[in-house]
């Protein structure tokens, strides 16, 4: 498949790892079990120039040395998700987390996708608000968002079934809205392959498809997930998979979100 040369220009893992190089950043990362596995990561952040890199064994003590300012910024690591992401929430004082993954296909550029948590993204309010705090991530990496908003099926789908109605409504009202708002977004259908061609970030009906479609890109085609950050607390919390091979680009991902001003 071709991929449009606009979609996130410019923007590369390598282009991260520049943008995240700083001696004077200390970027906290969560290891349970692994310890001399995450030496190695962080010994090669350092070497890179990514900072400081201190591993934390506690969700708890990692969010809390976050909000203190003792770190710059955080990655989840191998930590158990649900325990990490209660962590955030006690210590943010947020009801609800949203993330959204930055992902490269095997073949193909770098794109910003959400929903990713199987509790996110179920109304349109949610979705457009996570429009709004996606341009936010996306512009500290000097990318202009282009929202593509998938559906669960084509248009001349309507009437085979109440969720894909409902699908298919609520992507058109999500357009609208976004497009009142000065958003240039697109009604891309149930057609992802259409849309990673000229969309950089990608809407998905709910939060459990946008679950399978990132598991789907990451562990079944090969596909590269740079990291989840938090989008709705005020400071940088990169969550991750703990099936990454190496979290070094997730520490240059932090690393770069810290360090570049919001926009």
């Amino acid at each position: 498949m071709m991929m449009a040369d606009n979609l996130c220009p410019m923007l590369t893992p390598d282009l991260i790892v520049e943008f995240g190089r700083s001696k004077d950043r200390r970027i906290g990362v969560g290891a349970k079990g692994e310890k001399a596995r995450f030496r190695k990561v962080a010994s090669r952040a350092e070497k890179l120039g990514i900072g400081e890199v201190v591993i934390f064994e506690d969700s708890d003590e990692l969010a809390s040395a976050l909000r203190e300012g003792r770190i710059d910024a955080a990655v989840r690591g191998n930590l158990d998700s649900a325990v990490a992401m209660k962590a955030v929430k006690d210590t943010f004082a947020v009801r609800k987390i949203l993330r959204m993954a930055l992902l490269q296909p095997a073949r193909g550029p770098l794109f910003f996708f959400a929903p990713v948590g199987v509790d996110e993204g179920w109304t349109v309010e949610e979705k457009v608000e996570l429009i709004e705090l996606g341009r936010k991530l996306m512009m500290r990496l000097d990318v202009e968002p282009k929202v593509g908003i998938l559906s669960g099926g084509r248009h001349g789908d309507r009437g085979r079934h109440p969720v894909v109605d409902r699908t298919l409504s609520d992507a058109e009202e999500i357009v609208r809205r976004a497009v009142e708002m000065g958003y240039d977004a697109k009604d891309c259908e149930i057609l992802i392959e259409n849309a990673v061609e000229d969309r950089n970030m990608i809407i998905a009906p709910d939060g459990i498809s946008g679950n399978l479609i990132f598991r789907t890109l990451h562990f079944l085609g090969g596909g590269r997930a740079l990291g989840a950050p938090i989008l709705n607390i005020d400071r940088v919390f990169v969550d991750t998979s703990r099936a990454k091979r190496s979290y070094l680009d997730s520490i240059a991902l932090a690393s770069a979100l810290t360090g570049r001003g919001k926009k």
